[in-house]
């Protein structure tokens, strides 16, 4: 270990203690949440061995499996033993690391004397086992997905990456620095510790409105859920019909408007669209009552007709990303039984990354189940009235826990090095809290039991909900490695609707895929494809192009956007008049860490 002061070494046993009381202190506010887990996890393995003991020929696999490990393992110690003997001998692994698993790409793994690449090896090994197991036996699909998502957490966790005695990266580091690593490790560890959370990138590096979410522009209209922004012209001529955008109300809206380089918002406005941006608030307990039809009252309608009333166009262009475009789904048909059918406001309806029918969720719905929704409905999950917006960050988190909670275990704790400057990570980690009564009415109506995408199944503000009566022209845009809303499920809304509908496929995830400009050249996107015979028929058929979705998507609301106007020369009007310069307050209200002190 370096030299280290007297000064120092109080401060860090200070700050060990610190960090002890509030680990203490979270165990105690957390008990049920923790209760819940273990209880959870210890009944799906009751239920897979339960399985296994009443039918033999379930065993029999697991046997085989075993045998099959075992097997691997010989050729494993037989390799590692020969190639200590014979460094010149041809060597093969017996098992190596999937594509794209960075875990184990540095070279350290691979040196003499290999006791790291048997461990890294035995590790793959033992997890390719208890993959297979899983597959190969035959229970409830439901408690086999469970079984999987649980699995795959223990796995994820117990790689010999995260140990600093079993990663020859942090040994080696630990030597060339003289342990400065392992001492900085420690304070970033008692940080975090600190802050509640692990550090995914440098938040210093962002500050709202004045390096991120800086496209110009106004507050124009807020209520207690929304604030709502009209973006400045950029050009001098704008299309006569606006474009409003609902973002998610997990996390901030800012996504959509990170830095000029990658702003959605910034290039739509440079292409001469009026742009509309709902800002949600960050609940309080004090807003827990607010329910889903709030939302569409207050968030999504009472933003439409404000576009409107601005801009005097008959309808407006409306874009939802994700929980967004959820809203939007639900929203249209309760507009097309407030309105006449020749008044509807809305032109064109356009689904970003964005589920209506939520029969495959992806990874989270392996663990969504009754028994979740039964303890939110009773209160044991929540916070005062509001679903915390850390612990859905958690939860998002374990969907990719190698890449999101792992590496900068290993990045910022064993390595001791500090997370890079990342807009995407920066937005990620803004969280936002969840009203619980409209939270709970999501969960089990549409995640659960999937009454969105069925007719007249739910009745949100007075009125039958129908997707199958959207009959505007409707662009859904999925992202091909999404793992939050899955783009064969996101494809499933251009089969629900029953207007003109046209599927778009971007390339990467839920965020990158959405936050990427034209100028960045990556990814690429699909179209064309054939629509009516379910998703796979569509991804055959598909045409790709470079680029990113931006360009088509925007060129078709362009299309069904009016003809140029002069630009308005104010922003707002005489009944919606400017409150404040965007971004506005609510996109900077915090999520704090501290329950206590929400």
């Amino acid at each position: 270990m370096p030299n280290t002061t007297d000064n120092e070494l109080q401060e860090l046993i200070e700050d060990v203690t610190k960090a002890s009381k509030k680990i203490t202190k979270n165990c105690f506010e957390n008990l049920t949440g923790y209760f819940h887990d273990e209880r959870d996890i210890e009944k799906t393995y009751a239920y897979f061995f339960t399985k296994l003991f009443e039918n033999p020929s379930e065993m029999e696999k697991v046997q085989d499996t075993y045998f099959g490990y075992l097997k691997n393992q010989q050729a494993l110690w037989q390799q590692i033993i020969e190639h200590q003997v014979d460094g010149k001998k041809e060597y093969k692994p017996v098992i190596t690391p999937d594509k794209g698993d960075r875990r184990f790409s540095a070279a350290e793994w691979n040196d003499a004397p290999h006791y790291f690449d048997f461990l890294k090896q035995n590790y793959l090994l033992f997890s390719k086992m208890a993959n297979e197991i899983i597959d190969s036996v035959e229970i409830e699909d439901r408690m086999k997905k469970k079984l999987n998502f649980y699995t795959k957490h223990y796995i994820d966790a117990f790689s010999p990456s995260n140990f600093f005695a079993t990663n020859p990266e942090a040994i080696k580091l630990a030597k060339e620095t003289k342990g400065q690593s392992i001492k900085d490790g420690l304070k970033n560890f008692l940080k975090d510790v600190d802050k509640g959370r692990i550090s995914q990138t440098n938040e210093e590096g962002f500050v709202i409105g004045e390096n991120i979410a800086i496209t110009p522009g106004a507050v124009i209209y807020e209520n207690e859920l929304i604030q709502l922004i009209q973006y400045t012209p950029s050009t001098p001529k704008v299309n006569e019909l606006p474009l409003l955008i609902i973002p998610p109300w997990i996390n901030k809206y800012y996504i959509l408007d990170l830095q000029a380089k990658n702003s959605l918002v910034k290039f739509l406005v440079d292409k001469g669209l009026t742009v509309f941006m709902i800002s949600w608030r960050n609940p309080t307990p004090k807003m827990g009552h607010l329910s889903f039809d709030n939302y569409v009252e207050m968030g999504a309608i009472k933003s439409i007709e404000t576009a409107q009333s601005i801009t005097g166009a008959k309808k407006v262009n409306v874009l939802g990303y994700c929980l967004g475009g959820t809203l939007l789904g639900a929203s249209i048909p309760v507009l097309l039984g407030k309105y006449k059918k020749a008044d509807n406001p809305i032109n064109t309806a356009s689904f970003l990354a964005a589920m209506i029918d939520f029969s495959d969720v992806g990874p989270m719905g392996d663990v969504i189940d009754q028994a979740l929704v039964r303890k939110l409905e009773r209160g044991e999950l929540l916070h005062q009235g509001v679903m915390h917006g850390h612990d859905m960050e958690r939860a998002f988190n374990l969907i990719r826990a190698n890449d999101l909670i792992w590496s900068y275990v290993v990045n910022n704790y064993l390595k001791g090095n500090q997370p890079t400057t990342f807009d995407v990570l920066f937005w990620t980690n803004d969280n936002t809290n969840l009203p619980a009564n409209m939270y709970i009415y999501y969960l089990r109506n549409m995640v659960l039991e999937n009454k969105l995408s069925r007719k007249n199944a739910l009745r949100i503000c007075d009125t039958p909900i129908d997707i199958g009566k959207i009959d505007v022209p409707t662009f859904v845009i999925g992202l091909k490695d999404d793992h939050i809303s899955p783009c064969h499920t996101v494809f499933t809304t251009s089969e629900l609707v029953s207007g003109p509908v046209e599927f778009m496929l971007g390339g990467s995830g839920h965020v990158m895929g959405a936050a990427n400009p034209p100028s960045k050249n990556k990814y690429g996107y699909y179209l064309d494809g054939k629509l009516n015979n379910g998703f796979e028929e569509w991804e055959k058929t598909a045409k790709f192009h470079e680029g990113s979705w931006w360009t088509p998507w925007t060129e078709r609301i362009l299309k069904h956007s009016g003809k140029l106007v002069p630009a308005p020369k104010h922003l707002g009007n005489s009944k919606n008049k400017i409150l404040e310069p965007a971004p506005g307050r609510y996109v900077k209200e915090k999520c704090l860490c501290d329950r206590t002190d929400d």
